[in-house]
């Protein structure tokens, strides 16, 4: 018996082994990552080659890169070491949550309104769970969850990468918005709603390319024929929320961002902004541990006793 385990775990180095040297392309610079002599990473290598019969890596070039073999094997040591992660997580998870970790990542728009309620909710409810929270893009959340780098994610309906689950939370409506104090100036007089054609005269405020967010909008001024004469661009929520109170300009946030500051007035826009649908996202086949699944049971309770339109 003793002699299985020791293999097995020799087996399990071998391919943490062989996985640094693919990711750094060089064997020094993945054994410094290891903390072990090259020679010993270069020979364990070697000894798993021989044990598999193959040749896996092609050391031949300036990188040492993994070869067909090497690339077909490299993906199932990735997926047996995630597995065998989340088998030893699931084996310490704690079913009455006085103890736990929960691993979240947010699209950047709910760093604003949402991911500070659910966390303060969480540690009400459950303080004895830690909470580590990435803010990234969706790709990025949908392929780190396939990585088994996250539990959940936070972000908007599909299309979704093979493997990803998502489960509706709430619509998400936008809307044209400006500081009070330049409100008399954006849109007609009388509080009428402004048309879609006449958003091509005001000098707007957007978040930058890169953004979920504003590929929505984008979407809209296509869809509408308008020219946007975009004065500013950001890569954060909060600086859109700063510069239009204080300069004449118009943004585009989510109500709920809106409904919390009083120095911003949405501006009617006809036809308005089309909703979107945020959804919460998980691998899936991944263990749901109990931080997890509390999370996601005081997600959905938190959004239906807001004012957030139900999910589809």
């Amino acid at each position: 018996m003793r002699s299985i385990v020791v293999g097995m775990a020799l087996e399990l180095r071998h391919l943490r082994y062989l996985l640094a040297v693919a990711e750094h392309g060089n064997f020094t610079r993945a054994a410094e990552d290891l903390h072990i002599s090259q020679p010993t990473l270069s020979q364990q290598v070697k000894q798993l080659e021989r044990t598999l019969g193959v040749q896996l890596l092609d050391r031949s070039g300036r990188a040492v890169r993994l070869t067909d073999a090497g690339a077909a094997y490299a993906g199932h040591a990735r997926r047996a070491l995630r597995d065998l992660a989340a088998g030893e997580r699931a084996v310490h998870d704690v079913r009455d949550l006085s103890r736990g970790h929960l691993r979240l990542a947010i699209t950047p728009t709910f760093t604003a309104y949402l991911v500070g309620p659910l966390t303060a909710e969480l540690r009400a409810r459950h303080p004895g769970i830690t909470l580590t929270v990435e803010e990234m893009t969706q790709d990025r959340i949908e392929t780190a969850l396939l990585a088994d780098d996250l539990d959940l994610g936070i972000a908007f309906t599909g299309p979704h990468l093979p493997g990803i689950t998502a489960a509706a939370l709430f619509e998400e409506t936008l809307g044209l918005v400006t500081g009070v104090a330049h409100a008399g100036h954006v849109g007609p007089a009388g509080g009428a709603p402004l048309s879609a054609r006449d958003l091509g005269d005001l000098q707007l405020a957007l978040l930058t390319a890169d953004f979920a967010t504003r590929g929505h909008i984008d979407d809209y001024f296509a869809l509408h024929g308008v020219s946007p004469r975009i004065a500013v661009e950001a890569n954060s929520v909060q600086a859109l929320t700063e510069i239009v109170q204080r300069a004449p300009l118009a943004t585009v946030l989510p109500d709920a961002i809106t409904h919390e500051h009083a120095g911003l007035v949405p501006v009617p826009l006809d036809p308005a902004l089309p909703r979107r649908a945020v959804t919460l996202l998980s691998r899936a086949d991944a263990y749901r541990s109990a931080a997890a699944r509390a999370f996601a049971r005081l997600a959905g309770e938190y959004v239906r006793g807001r004012p957030y339109a139900p999910a589809p």
